[in-house]
């Protein structure tokens, strides 16, 4: 039986590609600091205010719900279509780009979401949406 005399080498690990990116990514960061110099060099005098506060967020979507037997709710407070489209029309004198949801029951006539969606319309809102589930 022959005996086995040489050792197996053991393996090495090449530092050649980790070193190349370490050097390329000093050469990034340098030049981008060299970047950051140049802007502040620019003779740009930016104006200055006292009272900065921060921008209102925009609301939220409003939510209109048309119920299976012609109902409607504006944000769960029951209104008609005339109350829904002034009360559109006045939200979106706060904020013009006012955007809404109609949420219509599955079973009721669409003349009814249809209706709604052109309140809203009228009332100058031009952003609508219409929430539907996926069916399983």
């Amino acid at each position: 039986m022959p005996l086995k005399t040489n050792l197996n080498e053991q393996p090495s690990v090449n530092l050649t590609p980790m070193i190349d990116i370490v050097f390329l990514l000093i050469i990034f960061f340098m030049v981008g600091t060299k970047f950051v110099e140049m802007e502040r060099k620019i003779a740009v005098q930016v104006p200055a205010v006292r009272d900065a506060q921060t921008l209102t967020p925009a609301p939220e979507k409003r939510t209109i719900n048309v119920y299976r037997d012609g109902q409607i709710s504006l944000d769960r407070q029951p209104v008609t279509l005339e109350q829904l489209t002034a009360e559109l029309a006045a939200a979106r004198q706060q904020y013009a780009d006012l955007g809404v949801i109609v949420r219509g029951d599955a079973e009721g006539a669409f003349q009814n979401v249809a209706s709604v969606l052109n309140a809203c319309r009228q009332a100058g809102v031009a952003e609508m949406g219409i929430s539907v589930r996926m069916a399983r």
